[in-house]
Order: C-alpha cells, then sequence, then structure tokens
C-alpha cells in the first residue's frame, strides 16, 4: 500500500550553493545531510510539512546524479512514495507490466530500503518506492 509522498530528490550542482534558498529563503529545517557511497551522492534531508525535499548532490562525474544534471540540469530528479512492504509493491508492479529499474529493494538514504520504477514506465516520471524499517510514515 502506498501511504504518502515521502520525498521528492532533487538534483543540484552544490549543496553548499544550493541549501541556503531553501534554509534561509523558503525557511525550511535542514534535518540532516548523508552520504550514499554505493550510488556516489551527497543527500541533504530538508521537511516540507509531511513531506521532505531531498537535496542530491553527485559526489562523482560517473554518478548517476552527475549524468543527469550534465543532461538535464539541475531540478527535479525524482518522487518518491513511501510504501509498506516493498518486496509485495515491486512485485505488484512488476505483475501489473511496470518496468522497474530495481528489481529488488537495495539501501537507500535515510536507512530505507529502495527500488525505482523505469520512467519510460510511469509517463516520464522516475518514480522510487521507499520503504522505511521501523518508522511510522
Amino acid at each position: 500500500m502506498i501511504k504518502k509522498v515521502d520525498h521528492i530528490g532533487i538534483a543540484v550542482k552544490s549543496l553548499e550553493d544550493s541549501l541556503p534558498f531553501y534554509t534561509e529563503v523558503l525557511k525550511l529545517p535542514l534535518l540532516a545531510i548523508e552520504e550514499v557511497q554505493s550510488q556516489q551522492v551527497k543527500v541533504a534531508f530538508l521537511q516540507a510539512g509531511e513531506t521532505k525535499l531531498e537535496l542530491l548532490e553527485p559526489m562523482s562525474a560517473d554518478s548517476t546524479i552527475a549524468k543527469f544534471i550534465e543532461k538535464r540540469g539541475e531540478g527535479i530528479h525524482h518522487v518518491a512514495l513511501g510504501v509498506e512492504s516493498i518486496e509485495e509493491r515491486i512485485a505488484d508492479m512488476r505483475e501489473q507490466g511496470i518496468r522497474m529499474i530495481d528489481e529488488a529493494p537495495r539501501p537507500g538514504a535515510g536507512g530505507a530500503d529502495i527500488a525505482f520504477m523505469h520512467p519510460k514506465s510511469a509517463h516520464g516520471v522516475l518514480v522510487e518506492l521507499c520503504e522505511k524499517k521501523g518508522k511510522k510514515g
């Protein structure tokens, strides 16, 4: 079951340059910054009401986020939907003919298990399924 929009991922060239807009202009609280080595990305989490914004800075030129920025520029990268039983959601998507980038959950930022749908199966939107173990919401 999809519970909510968990977060919106935004690709940025630099957290240092981008964060002041979100924290000073928009006055969103910065929750944490972490590095996800497996994805070569540095992530800043900001609270925006019941949803989080996830700023994604590439840590290498080979990272998915660096390639995204090179091709499309900075901006919205993905929409993450909070789910229960991510393995079941992946199976549901596949049964409905949705092409998955991740056939099984993998570790993501903030301790979540994640899996992405291919944008071609989601009308051009990169959709992430996100299950946070042991956390409500």
